[in-house]
């Protein structure tokens, strides 16, 4: 396992190094021309999860930035963990460039790890973006007064999670969270990660975690009222290929720290492995946009250029940090890559996590 991993560490440290703004121009082609046209963009979730926020920031940027300026819409599409809108995505033959798809890692698990309701392909899509982000755990303020950086004084509580699904990338705080001894009932069947935090608003959940996106949108303002205490966050990969300091939230423990710091929790051995591949196929590439299959040079060029002119704004570092995270956007062959590092894991960690849907869930992927 460790060769086949320290491979794909390897290429997602190429894609976690990549400058937003890229230097190189995209491939000679004409462009395709959307002028008068209405872009719908489908995100296979609810909206108000961290997907809807990252697809709102970038849509009136896109509109601006493509060729006739055409109308970018948000359409949302959830249900079955994001694989329903998937699905109907799969079925789509590129027309005139005026249908694009936003997956989530929570659409990349299903794909990984084999399960039953998955009909799409990614090798059929053209992804003309991807997005880095990071995740962030918190607790409500009478919990958080038992965690001190180690998990021990949470032992015992019994915890109320709402969740999408144990096969979706609700699988990395899920297992994080029983390495670390922490008693996690999840509620499953929430449409998206929004819908987890309204759970927690309202008092039905005690505990919860957001990508960065939602969680700078929709989480700080609780932490900031006395609502809501972070916990930690899972971290982002450093040139070692070492977990290290998310650099969105750089004063936050990450999950690897809570862990050495609590009993019985290992950062080694086929677990820790597992939480880490899965992570890294999660989050360094965590969303993505694509275009159908059947698409043509010239629309994925056109794309590919539209996204690389919103990273080329000089105001994008500082409007993108404070909707996104500090993380890597990325286009053409890097975001090709990207891709590849989201849809594979090492065979070994894969194993793993099916024998543990299987005997904590009763999940069946065999």
């Amino acid at each position: 396992m460790k060769s086949i991993f320290r491979t794909i560490i390897k290429c997602t440290l190429a894609l976690a190094m990549a400058v937003t703004t890229l230097a190189f121009s995209a491939p000679a082609s004409a462009e395709i021309s959307l002028a008068g046209k209405t872009v719908e963009w489908v995100i296979p979730f609810s909206e108000t999860g961290g997907s809807a926020k990252w697809a709102h920031f970038y849509a009136p940027l896109l509109s601006e930035a493509l060729p006739g300026q055409p109308t970018v819409v948000v359409k949302f599409m959830p249900g079955a963990g994001s694989t329903k809108g998937a699905n109907w995505f799969q079925k789509r033959k590129y027309k005139d460039g005026t249908v694009i798809f936003g997956s989530s890692g929570s659409t990349q698990f299903p794909y990984l790890l084999g399960d039953p309701r998955v009909k799409y392909e990614y090798k059929d899509w053209n992804v003309v973006l991807a997005s880095g982000t990071g995740g962030v755990a918190y607790l409500p303020p009478d919990l958080a007064k038992k965690f001190d950086g180690s998990a021990e004084g949470l032992r015992g509580i019994d915890f109320i999670y709402g969740s999408q699904g144990a096969t979706r990338l609700d699988l990395v705080p899920l297992l994080a969270w029983e390495m670390l001894g922490l008693k996690v009932e999840p509620v499953f069947g929430i449409k998206g990660r929004g819908d987890g935090r309204l759970m927690f608003e309202r008092g039905e959940a005690n505990i919860d975690y957001q990508t960065s996106s939602s969680y700078l949108k929709g989480v700080v303002p609780l932490v900031e009222e006395g609502k809501a205490v972070p916990m930690m966050n899972w971290g982002s990969l450093d040139a070692d290929g070492n977990i290290a300091r998310d650099p969105t939230f750089p004063d936050m423990l990450t999950f690897k720290e809570v862990c050495d710091a609590t009993a019985g929790c290992e950062t080694k051995g086929e677990q820790w492995e597992a939480w880490k591949a899965f992570f890294i196929a999660g989050f360094p590439a965590q969303k993505m946009v694509f275009l159908p299959q059947g698409a043509s040079k010239d629309a994925i060029a056109t794309y590919t250029k539209a996204f690389r002119k919103i990273h080329a704004r000089p105001d994008f570092a500082e409007i993108s940090a404070a909707r996104l995270g500090k993380y890597p956007q990325m286009t053409g062959d890097t975001a090709a890559g990207a891709l590849n590092s989201a849809t594979s894991v090492p065979e070994e960690a894969k194993a793993f996590v099916v024998n543990w849907l299987q005997d904590r869930y009763g999940v069946t992927l065999k």
